[in-house]
């Protein structure tokens, strides 16, 4: 799988330290515009669960259901994203986000012989575990123990954590030859890597006046293959996933009272109030003073 590192996109995921790195997070969807989250890469794994409504995770162009209980492992360098597609109340969704180093460092043995096989699978982007699923009862058990552990924070937590982690690799590795593959075209991955340039592109520079030339040229391609790419991967246009990071970005900025709408405007990137308050309407319904008034 081809490794494109987004700087931006890296900074975003907060570490407490380097020397231990994983983050935690919990809660996320209740922070995000409809419970949708963007599409976004890191080369770190990423392990979620669904616990008590239904979810919904693009990886790649694979889109997986996950129900109440039901597991998810993401490789490293993948575009992936994440929204809830049932329930009234936001799930709670644990996720951690973890670096292969943290069980062993990329020189060593452990990481070589039992990291890399796994994370250099191009035909491994992710691994579901349902709950329903017997065969999976171990990796329920020590992600039950994961999360909790991350959580709280015993005594030894980080003994613990590392532990568990080395559990679940040497389950992939284990189980690698038998696992489900998703078997990539070069076409297919050449369109990831393409996507990830423009997405990049967008994320750094949504606050100027951006064009769909502008987009095009950060993955050295014409109009007409930027906007298949992003209907094949996002199924919207270039200029509408422009707009909807714009918008995105908005929602998280209107929480903060100090700034008013008009600054939020500008800083999105948006022409004028209005334009921006009709395509606030547009893709989730609601004013930006509603934002405000509700707390959403």
């Amino acid at each position: 799988m081809p490794v494109i590192l987004d700087r931006h996109l890296r900074e975003q995921i907060a570490r407490e330290s380097n020397d231990f790195p994983i983050s935690f997070f919990e809660n996320e969807l209740s922070e995000l515009p409809n419970r949708e989250g963007p599409l976004h890469w890191h080369p770190d794994f990423e392990i979620a669960r669904a616990e008590r409504e239904t979810l919904e995770y693009q990886v790649g162009q694979e889109r997986i259901l996950l129900q109440p209980g039901d597991s998810l492992f993401v490789n490293g360098n993948l575009l992936h994203g994440v929204k809830q597609v049932g329930g009234d109340a936001p799930d709670p969704m644990p996720i951690a986000v973890f670096s292969g180093s943290l069980i062993g460092p990329e020189s060593g043995v452990l990481h070589q012989k039992y990291i890399a096989p796994v994370a250099k699978c191009a035909s491994l982007p992710f691994v579901m575990f349902r709950r329903q699923d017997e065969r999976c009862g171990e990796v329920h058990s020590l992600l039950d123990e994961l999360f909790s552990c991350l959580r709280l924070r015993p005594v030894c937590w980080e003994m613990r954590v590392q532990r568990l982690l080395c559990s679940l690799f040497e389950y992939l590795f284990r189980n690698l030859d038998s696992l489900p593959r998703c078997p990539a075209t070069r076409v297919q991955l050449r369109s990831q890597v393409r996507v990830q340039q423009m997405l990049a592109y967008i994320y750094e520079h949504y606050e100027e006046q951006v064009t769909v030339d502008d987009i095009a040229r950060a993955a050295s391609v014409g109009r007409s293959e930027a906007t298949r790419c992003f209907q094949e991967y996002m199924g919207c246009s270039p200029v509408s996933a422009l707009i909807r990071h714009r918008l995105q970005t908005a929602h998280r900025l209107l929480h903060d009272r100090s700034v008013t709408v008009q600054e939020v405007c500008c800083a999105c990137g948006f022409r004028s109030p209005n334009y921006f308050a009709r395509q606030l309407r547009k893709l989730y319904g609601y004013t930006p003073g509603h934002v405000r008034d509700l707390g959403e």
